[in-house]
């Protein structure tokens, strides 16, 4: 009988060892820190201070919009009129509403000019098509003869009709001279000298290649052939 019993006892104690070998750990964590995490949140709950609330995520809390944590507290955030609360923990805690730019902790209306209006920030204006900002206000682009706007204020704020280019504040027609053809260009004469030839003043001229040359990939130009090379207006055998 005695040697049973033991036998039974051991068989228990084998059993009961090899449950608690299989429970997983995280149940083991939850049974001996109940208490624990049951006090914590009684304190956390307890320690929340006034104009606060409970954090999305987590256990903890954080303060409602227009308050800001300080010193375990939560304070009130002076938000100026036209304004409204960011509930970001940096920076003023608040931004101006549109139409309205910061100023010394102010919020002052944007004054939006004659042929303006208010831009995509909210905090700015610009002008309308066809003007530019000039000081506080929207001045108008003088477009000339035979020109048209450019569709942004910098520079002149408009370009020239094909087959004229700017001169100061007009735009004048471009002389092409023969043997040449027109090229759309803001910058130059406006025009280039056929293949063959090369310009000469406002004309073109015709390209006189020497002995032992050929055009060049311009073709307002020459150069020697292999194995020649140019000297002056000629081309010797190196």
């Amino acid at each position: 009988m005695i040697d049973n019993f033991l036998f039974l006892r051991m068989l228990r104690c084998t059993a009961a060892l090899a449950m608690a070998m299989i429970l997983p750990a995280t149940a083991v964590s939850s049974v001996l820190l109940a208490p624990w995490n049951s006090a914590a949140a009684q304190r956390n709950t307890a320690a929340m201070p006034e104009n606060a609330q409970k954090e999305s995520y987590g256990s903890g809390w954080e303060c409602k919009p227009g308050f800001r944590e300080a010193n375990g507290k939560c304070a009130s955030i002076r938000i100026p009129e036209n304004a409204y609360a960011t509930n970001a923990a940096y920076g003023s805690g608040w931004e101006c509403k549109r139409g309205f730019r910061e100023r010394n902790g102010s919020c002052i209306e944007v004054q939006v000019p004659k042929n303006g209006y208010l831009g995509s920030s909210g905090d700015e204006w610009e002008c309308d098509r066809g003007f530019r900002k000039d000081g506080g206000a929207c001045a108008a682009i003088v477009v000339p003869a035979n020109g048209y706007l450019s569709g942004t204020p910098i520079g002149r704020g408009w370009e020239c009709d094909r087959g004229y280019k700017p001169s100061h504040d007009a735009c004048i027609a471009v002389v092409v001279p023969q043997n040449a053809y027109f090229v759309d260009s803001t910058y130059g004469l406006g025009w280039k000298c056929e293949r063959g030839y090369r310009t000469a003043g406002d004309a073109c001229e015709p390209v006189r290649v020497p002995a032992n040359a050929h055009l060049d990939y311009s073709g307002n130009d020459w150069e020697c052939d292999r194995p020649f090379r140019r000297v002056d207006n000629t081309c010797e055998r190196r």
